[in-house]
């Protein structure tokens, strides 16, 4: 069975500002998520990761769900010649509230 590529996990600069708005205890999870989710098939729509409608935050067209009653959001691009995954925004879902660093987006 052939290996699948691996996807290069990209971040934009402004993601370390949105990780700063959440507690650092929730760091490492987002990590593992990130890596364990986009690093093979970030394009391959399951249940948390979907196809955005555009607009949508941050220019993605891709966003993951995960954690604890999937409060998480990573919005995401993904670039197939250069095999990569920008990833452009993390936040958080609070009920009706999407919380990206200091700000709120509706979604």
């Amino acid at each position: 069975m052939p290996k699948r590529p691996k996807f290069e996990l990209l971040f934009a600069p402004d993601v370390i500002e949105h990780l700063h708005a959440i507690e650092p205890k929730y760091h490492n999870l987002i990590q593992a998520a990130i890596d364990e989710q986009l690093a093979f098939t970030p394009e391959k729509e399951i249940r948390n990761r979907k196809l955005l409608e555009q607009p949508a935050p941050f220019g993605a067209t891709w966003e993951l769900r995960f954690g604890p009653t999937n409060r998480f959001r990573v919005f995401y691009e993904v670039d197939n010649q250069k095999q990569s995954v920008q990833v452009l925004a993390i936040g958080i879902k609070e009920r009706n509230r999407l919380l990206i660093g200091r700000e709120e987006f509706g979604q």
